[in-house]
């Protein structure tokens, strides 16, 4: 692709969003009306995946995938289900700077890189967004924040321009907003005159602790202790993902006053599964869960110059696979001593019909769970026991055909043993930080 016409290249990735939270999604206007207006006009205008997952049902495991476009589970750091405080200071536990990473290879391709908003890879001085190929980073560090307060589950003070404490008053969600609407209008001239940018948006909404940007009087007794068991409600839950669309509303409308829009890839995606007020339908399960609600999430890509307007794809991916199309949009080229187990999906952006098939896989040192969703087909282990079970028929995982098919099932279980046999094993140290793990989402 000739360096003039490359996209610019914008990656949103919301925190715990369910499956079904969105309205292009079928998700319930609240008592304020439609949640996600914005978002759904963005699936409208571009491509709606409806068999999209995420790499793990937990927050920084599916980071290691998105930076590096391959399994996770090839990386010490990622072993920790998620990274938490305990990593601080470590050399271990983190995104080592020398992997290649998306921006790094979309850097040496001549974009220029940003980071906006949740960081999650490890601290520095061993790690940290500038380290591993952005040009510049604004956001948080830790895994979650308060939204006024700027401060996570220790207490301390977590937001940062490049590795520079930044303090700033305002609602994080609209903070990282403006912020990306900012470097759109600094990045426009350079990227009319062919020199693209890559904007990471990597918003911490909905994640805890469930703060509207009207709750500002009550953060301070919020903060001390983010985790809110007591505390949250679906409304409050349902604001906060419309703050995040209304500031994707202004983000768009900033491409558009620049004439950018046409010819900009803007991808779109959760972390992982939802959590306690998430509407997953009609999925089961949750974060931390390796059933469909865990991992299959929203995937929406929007780019008018390439991408037929109202289209919807049953092709199977995940998170990685967003990362080696978003690579090959660019022009970018992987490294050969990194290979990839990322699948671009171009070739199914600018021509629906097109679809192919590879097996996805999944294991979790929580309740020892595995998984392998292979055509219509998924093996499930979960504290020991076996499911087998046809997705395009039971979505809803209601129906273990393990007696049924026993071929199927051995052969699955061995195809999922030779793939786990091909990355390292989960050291015993690793450890599960279980927040809020959710066994069966409230059904409608």
């Amino acid at each position: 692709m000739a360096q003039a016409q490359r996209p610019n290249l914008i990656y949103i990735v919301c925190d715990d969003l369910g499956y079904a939270d969105l309205g292009c999604y079928g998700g319930r206007e609240a008592d304020f009306g439609a949640v996600s207006p914005n978002i759904d006009r963005l699936a409208a205008g571009g491509m709606r995946f409806t068999q999209g997952y995420s790499n793990s049902p937990v927050c920084s495991p599916t980071r290691f995938a998105i930076m590096t476009m391959r399994y996770q589970y090839r990386l010490r750091g990622a072993m920790e289900e998620p990274i938490n405080s305990r990593s601080k200071g470590s050399t271990t536990l983190g995104l080592p700077p020398e992997v290649p990473t998306l921006p790094s290879l979309l850097k040496k391709a001549g974009y220029h890189t940003a980071l906006i908003g949740k960081w999650h890879l490890g601290y520095p001085p061993a790690f940290g967004p500038r380290r591993s190929g952005y040009d510049e980073f604004f956001g948080i560090m830790a895994g979650g924040v308060d939204y006024f307060t700027h401060c996570s589950s220790s207490g301390e003070h977590d937001l940062y321009v490049d590795e520079e404490e930044h303090h700033e008053v305002g609602y994080l969600t609209d903070v990282l907003s403006q912020r990306a609407v900012d470097h759109v209008h600094q990045r426009a001239a350079d990227a009319k005159a062919g020199k693209p940018f890559m904007l990471s948006l990597h918003y911490t909404a909905p994640h805890w602790p469930w703060e509207t940007r009207d709750d500002a009087h009550v953060a301070s007794d919020v903060a001390k202790n983010l985790f809110h068991l007591h505390g949250g409600d679906v409304q409050t839950y349902r604001r906060m993902i419309h703050h995040m669309d209304e500031g994707i509303g202004r983000l768009m409308a900033a491409l558009r006053e620049h004439g950018l829009e046409e010819n900009t890839l803007v991808v779109f995606t959760s972390d992982n599964g939802g959590e306690r007020f998430s509407d997953n339908w009609p999925l089961v399960g949750g974060k931390m869960d390796l059933t469909e609600g865990g991992i299959r999430v929203p995937w929406i890509a929007h780019w008018p110059a390439a991408i037929p307007a109202g289209s919807v794809s049953t092709q199977h991916c995940m998170s990685m696979d967003w990362s080696a199309t978003v690579l090959e949009a660019g022009g970018g080229q992987a490294d050969p001593d990194w290979p990839l187990d990322g699948v671009s999906l171009l070739r199914v952006l600018r021509d629906p019909a097109q679809r192919f098939e590879r097996p996805l896989y999944w294991r979790m040192n929580h309740r020892g769970q595995r998984a392998l969703r292979d055509g219509d087909w998924k093996y499930l282990r979960v504290d020991g026991n076996e499911y087998l079970f046809n997705i395009s028929m039971d979505e809803r995982e209601r129906a273990n055909l393990m007696a049924r098919e026993p071929e199927r099932l051995v052969r699955m279980r061995e195809q999922w043993l030779a793939w786990d046999a091909s990355v390292p094993p989960i050291p015993a140290d690793a450890t599960v930080s279980l927040g809020y793990s959710v066994r069966d989402m409230p059904q409608r």
